[in-house]
């Protein structure tokens, strides 16, 4: 048998984490990448993974990464032979694959004919008819007047689903329980459609009931051959869109897996498809999964974005059998020898706000990090994005996808729990929280689970998780700087909150509906603090265990983590986060100090170094002193010119709201040079 050769160099035509993704598995294979880049992409970790990168454009995506020319462009350039596309963008679009073919570079992925033959939902069930695939009963034709689409509903019988042709992700997409409510869906439905996918023709079908969202990975090569690799259930979604993805199927019995994954191989077989495949059918499930209550809904002609599912189960690469077919290769595995090992779990976790429907977020990511294993089994996490990344409005605000691998479903489910409760994420609000809550919710755990679900729930699933006692208390200590480690080198640093007299009390500015609360935090003896604000003094015991705080007190039993973030402070416990910001005693300083004589010292320190001295001239915003204080320096700044008449000595310790500076009248004349 001749061997296959294999590609040296490829090009990515995406971003995130699927990018990520596919450059992972290339690497492993020895193959170098070229990955692709917006404006807003520049320092991106798929950018920093690739061994060379190419800029394509503006961040918008219809000027960067749906720019067919700018990426074969830079495919030619690079020197790259083939052109992954991952999912989503130009993935499938036939008339990229013919742009990249007529360049004499190789799409990894399907032919164009076979992305044109399922690429309209009422012309692929046609086919699929033909080809002796269930389809869900309904109209499909081509005439598009009112009072045909009506007449065919009326046949199909109510409720019908209106559904656009093109497209996908629940857009143009109008359940109709009455036939007087048909002719303002439809209209709705099409406007929808127009504006989605320049295609406003719709189909008309039998709505399902109870509805579960079966799917059949499939995949074949250019030598005749086709396998499926088990199903997937994505009946979890939201607005037609998927959250969490598991397989395999909850309640499936060999009956049903052998009728649709039969089904599945031959409708791929019906197009001569290539390459990976997904079979999306619809499921009657009002009386269980039955072999003859299923129907073929759509094929999608790429990878999906739940392939690691499949992955975790059958322990294949799919990356790698993607290129290995697309170089000429035969699939590796017959069907007789891809296993079905277990149970696995993917959940999207997106930055969006669940309690605003869903809307996206975006932020900084301040602090992001991943559990590397979890209890019940194992944990994958596919992500796009490191620690300081920005998640943007230009593109999807996915953050990761967390897969998890168990002996079976109940063990899969405790290791998703498990796997978000170890998930920190600082910045941006998440849907982390509602995430978990599905993991637990009790019909999900049953497997008693349809497409309906969420929005049944929805109100109990988006309650926001309360932070329990003592989160404030932790974020005041931690701002404080008391709980920091001294040094082992000086004893008296060591000494922290020393007083010959009585405590010190150090100050803290929390922000608090736009209002600045002042606490003081005073040492009490080793591990011990107290903290005095508007109320009784609150005396605490603050412990530093593995990666965690364990603060105690009167009502208070919490462990938890502190995360330093830019003018605050985020606590996370058991998958839930607090913020706290921090008001800056110095510029409230410097702002009360702007109509005044003197500036005072915000709280007790050493004066560390003095820049001018009395008499001299200054200007607004010129460096005056730096004073050490909770063992960090801050500098000292003049709130507007003026002239010095008075300033503290270089090495005096100061207590709070000491006089360290005071002015005579603003001057006119030039400052003095420092």
């Amino acid at each position: 048998m001749a061997v296959t050769k294999m590609f040296s160099r490829i090009l990515v035509a995406n971003r995130g984490e699927i990018a990520c993704r596919v450059m992972r598995t290339a690497q492993k294979m020895g193959i170098s990448t070229v990955a692709v880049y917006s404006d807003a992409d520049a320092h991106a970790l798929h950018v920093a993974m690739a061994d060379e990168a190419v800029h394509i454009g503006p961040a918008p995506v219809t000027d960067s990464y749906l720019r067919a020319d700018h990426i074969i462009a830079a495919a030619l350039e690079t020197g790259a032979e083939a052109i992954h596309p991952g999912y989503g963008f130009l993935s499938e679009n036939p008339g990229f694959v013919d742009a990249v073919v007529k360049a004499g570079l190789v799409f990894i992925g399907p032919s164009a004919d076979s992305i044109r033959a399922m690429g309209l939902k009422d012309a692929a069930k046609r086919l699929m008819e033909k080809a002796g695939v269930p389809v869900v009963p309904g109209y499909h034709g081509e005439a598009q007047e009112l009072v045909v689409l009506a007449s065919k509903a009326r046949e199909i019988g109510y409720p019908v689903l209106i559904k656009a042709r093109a497209g996908g992700g629940g857009k143009g997409m109008r359940k109709v329980d009455d036939p007087a409510e048909f002719a303002e869906a439809l209209g709705s439905a099409r406007r929808e459609a127009k504006s989605a996918f320049g295609d406003d023709r719709v189909l008309v079908e039998k709505y399902i009931a109870k509805p579960r969202h079966i799917e059949v990975q499939v995949f074949g090569d250019n030598h005749g051959n086709v396998v499926h690799l088990y199903e997937r259930d994505c009946s979890l979604q939201r607005r037609h869109q998927k959250v969490i993805e598991e397989a395999p199927a909850p309640g499936i019995t060999p009956e049903m897996r052998a009728a649709m994954t039969n089904a599945a191989v031959k409708a791929a077989q019906a197009i001569n498809y290539s390459g990976a495949g997904t079979i999306e059918f619809i499921v009657d499930a009002t009386e269980g999964l039955k072999p003859d209550r299923f129907w073929f809904m759509e094929m999608n002609t790429r990878l999906q974005v739940e392939h690691p599912v499949t992955e975790m189960i059958t322990g294949l690469d799919l990356v790698e059998w993607q290129i290995r077919v697309a170089a000429g290769g035969k699939l590796p595995l017959t069907q007789k020898q891809i296993p079905l090992i277990g149970h696995a779990m993917e959940a999207r976790l997106y930055a969006e706000d669940p309690a605003k429907s869903f809307l996206p977020a975006t932020g900084t990511l301040h602090h992001l990090a991943f559990p590397a294993a979890v209890k019940h089994g194992t944990v994958r996490i596919e992500t796009g994005v490191r620690t300081g990344d920005t998640i943007s409005p230009y593109y999807d605000p996915m953050i990761a996808k967390v897969v998890v691998h168990a002996a079976d479903r109940p063990a899969a489910l405790r290791a998703m729990e498990n796997a978000l409760a170890e998930t920190e994420i600082a910045g941006t609000v998440t849907n982390t929280a509602f995430l978990a809550a599905l993991a637990r919710h009790e019909g999900f755990a049953a497997g008693d689970v349809d497409t309906g679900l969420i929005d049944r729930d929805l109100a109990r699933l988006t309650v926001p998780i309360a932070m329990e006692a003592g989160a404030k208390e932790l974020a005041i200590l931690v701002a404080s700087g008391l709980l920091k480690r001294p040094g082992l080198a000086d004893p008296w640093t060591a000494l922290r909150g020393y007083s010959h007299h009585s405590a010190l009390a150090y100050p803290v500015m929390l922000e608090e509906s736009g209002n600045s609360v002042r606490y003081g935090v005073s040492v009490l003896g080793e591990e011990r603090y107290a903290i005095t604000g508007s109320g009784a003094p609150i005396e605490l015991r603050v412990r530093h265990e593995p990666a965690a705080w364990h603060i105690t007190g009167k009502g208070i039993n919490l462990r938890a983590k502190s995360v330093a973030i830019p003018h605050g402070v985020a606590i996370l416990a058991n998958g839930s986060v607090a913020t706290f910001a921090i008001a800056d005693p110095f510029l409230l300083a410097e702002a009360a100090g702007n109509a005044g004589d003197r500036l005072a010292a915000p709280m007790p320190g050493l004066v560390k170094s003095v820049r001018v001295a009395a008499g001299d001239l200054v200007k607004k915003g010129q460096i005056l002193l730096v004073l050490e204080a909770m063992k960090m320096e801050h500098s000292i700044t003049a709130p507007h010119d003026g002239k010095i008449a008075e300033i503290a000595s270089e090495g005096m310790q100061v207590k709070e709201n000491f006089s360290l500076v005071r002015f005579e009248e603003p001057a006119s004349a030039e400052p003095t040079k420092i």
